[in-house]
């Protein structure tokens, strides 16, 4: 049997890891031959969740096709957003939760992609479709995924189903949802070792928009300030960006994980953020009161103004 490579986006967050190994944890188990893989450094939040549950981090891929000729895709489905010679390979299966764009196949496909805040709570649902067991450390990291990409459970993008496949997985990994969620996020939040390239590398996704591309990064933080302190560097870095990608925007979201508001900071098309928002920049920032969600309240407003 040939072996598949899971893996998920580039910049990879809790979600993606966690999801790529959950995902192969349960494959394997069926009989299959699978491997999770990154495509990127893993991040401080994602780090305390593998220390936490004792999981060892997948290797860092930068090529697939030189050694598999088929993968499986978690959380993500845009081709910019993954491996560079993904065309290259079979594309067996997709597991998501964002919006399709910029993806095809030569041929069919199992695509499974719901309306829910988080990939590891579709996974929750495949473990008892396929009559599997959770195991305690798989139902941690697939926890850890939900409480980081619903913020946890304040993001407008957290549905029921996330909620109560939290409930189930804290219950196997044994731990206090709320407590743990709040320490595996200020572990995310602490930048202070890192790079002004490393932070808006840390979780940032490329869009294609209309006939525009935009890379938005995001960066949790309990105090804003602490962050934007570093503003002229992130500014040069961020700036490094566009012009070495030939990007239209790149925004860099800074998301308070107490207050639930978020301090955009643009490069570049500046005026698509005034007018997608209805905000006026201060310079090249903004505040976006209850804003918290790259994929709900990010991305639209700006796919719609650059449509």
């Amino acid at each position: 049997m040939n072996k598949t490579l899971i893996f998920g986006h580039k910049n990879p967050d809790t979600d993606t890891i966690s999801s790529a190994i959950a995902y192969a944890a349960l494959k394997n188990s069926l009989g299959f031959d699978t491997e999770p893989v990154r495509l990127g450094e893993i991040g401080g939040e994602t780090q305390y969740a593998l220390d936490y549950f004792d999981v060892k981090a997948p290797r860092l891929v930068e090529k697939v096709s030189d050694e598999v000729e088929q993968v499986i895709l978690v959380d993500h489905n845009e081709r910019q957003q993954s491996v560079e010679d993904l065309a290259e390979v079979k594309i067996l299966e997709v597991i998501d939760h964002h919006r399709i764009a910029n993806f095809e196949t030569e041929g069919p496909l199992y695509y499974r992609a719901e309306p829910v805040g988080c990939t590891a709570t579709i996974l929750n649902k495949l473990y008892k479709e396929n009559n599997k067991e959770i195991s305690k450390p798989m139902a941690g990291l697939m926890l850890s995924a939900i409480i980081s990409d619903s913020l946890l459970f304040k993001s407008p993008t957290c549905t029921d189903e996330d909620r109560q496949a939290a409930e189930e997985l804290a219950a196997i990994a044994g731990v206090n949802a709320e407590e743990y969620g709040l320490e595996m996020l200020k572990a995310g939040a602490d930048i202070s070792g890192l790079s002004a390239e490393e932070v808006i590398s840390l979780d940032a996704k490329e869009f294609s928009m209309g006939d525009k591309n935009v890379e938005i990064a995001q960066v949790n933080t309990v105090d804003t300030d602490d962050v934007l302190t570093r503003k002229a560097e992130l500014e040069q870095a961020m700036e490094k960006a566009v012009a070495d990608k030939g990007s239209d925007l790149f925004l860099l979201v800074v998301t308070d994980i107490l207050t639930n508001n978020s301090t955009v900071v643009a490069v570049g098309n500046k005026e698509a953020v005034a007018q997608a928002f209805n905000v006026s920049l201060d310079g090249n920032q903004a505040v976006l009161e209850g804003v918290v969600s790259r994929k709900k309240q990010i991305v639209p407003p700006l796919n719609q103004y650059f449509a």
